[in-house]
C-alpha cells in the first residue's frame, strides 16, 4: 500500500460516515411520526458497511477501503402507545410509531461524527507526510 492509497481509504471511511449520519438523522427526523396504516409506518434505517480486503480487490480497487452495499431497515418491533384520542388510534386506542430510540440515535450519531473526525486527521496527516517527502527532494 503506498502513502496515495491512505487517501482513497479516509475518503471512503469519510463517505460511509456520511451516510451513517444521514440515516441517524433520518431516523431522529421520524422518531415519532405516525401513519394511519401500521404498516406504513417508519422503521429505522442503518447502512451496512463492507471492508474491501486485499483477497477482494478487483481492477483499480485499495485494499482497506469501506463499501456500504445497502441501508436495511430495523426489524426491531414498532411502538404501541395507548392515545384514544389520537386521529389514528386503532379501534382498541393504541396508535403505532417507529421503532426508533433518539437516545441510540444520538449515540450513534455521536459515533459517526467521531469516526469522521479520525478519518478527516488520517487525510491530514497523510498529506503532511506527502508534502515533508516532496520536500526530501528540494
Amino acid at each position: 500500500m503506498s502513502l496515495l492509497d491512505v487517501f482513497d481509504v479516509s475518503g471512503s471511511g469519510m463517505a460511509a460516515q456520511t451516510l451513517r449520519l444521514n440515516t441517524t438523522a433520518s431516523n431522529i427526523a421520524n422518531a415519532e411520526s405516525v401513519a394511519e396504516n401500521p404498516a406504513d409506518t417508519y422503521r429505522a434505517r442503518y447502512p451496512v458497511f463492507q471492508a474491501t480486503l486485499a483477497a477482494q480487490l478487483q481492477d483499480g480497487q485499495t485494499p482497506g477501503t469501506v463499501s456500504v452495499p445497502g441501508v436495511v431497515e430495523s426489524d426491531k418491533p414498532l411502538s404501541v402507545r395507548y392515545q384514544p384520542d389520537h386521529p389514528y388510534a386503532n379501534d382498541e386506542g393504541y396508535v403505532t410509531y417507529p421503532n426508533v430510540s433518539v437516545v441510540e440515535e444520538m449515540a450513534n450519531m455521536i459515533s459517526a461524527s467521531r469516526s469522521f473526525q479520525i478519518n478527516v486527521e488520517v487525510m491530514n496527516t497523510a498529506k503532511s507526510l506527502a508534502e515533508r517527502v516532496l520536500q526530501l527532494g528540494q
